[in-house]
């Protein structure tokens, strides 16, 4: 009697459990979240050398890297300049910084300026080492400062996601050899000899052309053409964009729009490289950067892969740049609140 009781009992506790309550649902696992969400931070070594320090919102001191990731920054960007005069963003010093962010698990992006200090819009200067070189010798000096520092990641495990061939390229590099405007077939020469050479080493790294100006469809129609038509090699398009407190909701349809264009129109993916504004202008930032990492992630197939800050980190004038996320006390400021 006992036994069977018990018994009874148990298979009327089984169908009531059963029977009273719905179903749990088969949780589904979420798709990682591969936009990136980046910073360059080419400064840090230079700036931890002067004694610059980095706090959380707390006040606590902080590596910077590990500060930027509680921020939600999942991937870091680094320049490399040849010979540098004094030495900063060499392709040593740019190892350090990207073993530091391998060490985090953060994706990289290396970005190849081909000069020996900066390549930008207004100056594409060519390498004092590299000044009496012909088209063919040139071509081999891209190849080999290429890969040298490539094969410097490699032997320590490292593996870029991303390589830019050239920084702001919108007239070209290694001027006047490689002027977009005067001769686009030599830019399209010095360009490819760093295609190939990235892939020599690391065949899946997506290079990256990158431009100024990321709301300028015209630009990027001429230059892109002008690749195109001499058989200029590129994986992802790259672009800038700095904006001011009043127009970047203007800035950012525009350049979405240019992105959307690109995409058509070359059949590539795009990566915001670069984007800034004052810093003192936070509030203003954050909504910049809410509006374009969500228009962005809007564009269909994922064809635009992500959005790095430029040199977040820097602040109190340093170098007399101000368009950094952090504030004079060396906090972050409610810009970085958009990656989260």
């Amino acid at each position: 009697m006992k036994t069977t009781t018990i018994f009874f009992c148990f298979i009327s506790l089984l169908f009531f459990s059963t029977c009273s309550e719905d179903p749990i649902p088969e949780e589904k696992p979420q798709a990682p979240d591969t936009f990136a969400k980046g910073a360059d931070v080419s400064w840090l070594t230079e700036m931890e050398k002067a004694g610059r320090k980095f706090y959380n919102t707390s006040g606590r001191e902080m590596d910077c890297m590990a500060l930027l990731q509680e921020q939600g920054v999942n991937a870091i960007r680094l320049r490399v300049w040849v010979n540098p005069a004094n030495g900063w963003c060499n392709k040593e010093d740019m190892l350090v910084k990207a073993i530091r962010a391998h060490n985090l698990g953060m994706k990289l992006m290396i970005d190849f300026h081909y000069s020996d200090s900066w390549a930008d819009p207004g100056k594409q200067t060519i390498p004092a080492a590299w000044e009496n070189l012909n088209l063919e010798e040139m071509k081999q000096a891209v190849a080999l400062h290429t890969t040298t520092t490539l094969e410097l990641l490699k032997s320590k495990g490292l593996t870029p996601e991303w390589v830019q061939v050239g920084n702001e390229t919108s007239n070209g590099m290694l001027w006047p050899m490689g002027q977009a405007d005067t001769n686009m077939a030599n830019y399209a020469a010095l360009n490819n000899a760093g295609y190939d050479a990235v892939k020599s080493v690391f065949p899946d790294a997506k290079v990256i052309v990158h431009l100024p100006n990321g709301d300028n469809n015209n630009l990027y129609r001429w230059l892109f053409d002008g690749l195109k038509k001499n058989n200029g090699k590129w994986d992802m398009i790259g672009m800038s964009l700095y904006p001011s407190a009043d127009n970047w909701q203007e800035k950012n349809n525009r350049c979405i729009a240019n992105v959307k264009d690109v995409i058509s129109r070359y059949g590539t993916e795009v990566m915001i490289c670069e984007v800034g504004m004052p810093w003192n202008q936070s509030t203003a930032a954050k909504a910049f950067l809410s509006d374009l990492i969500s228009q962005a992630k809007q564009i269909a197939g994922a064809k635009c892969q992500g959005v790095f800050y430029w040199e977040p980190q820097s602040y109190s004038n340093w170098n007399g740049y101000t368009l950094g996320a952090f504030d004079d006390s060396g906090k972050p400021t409610i810009a970085l609140e958009a990656y989260k």
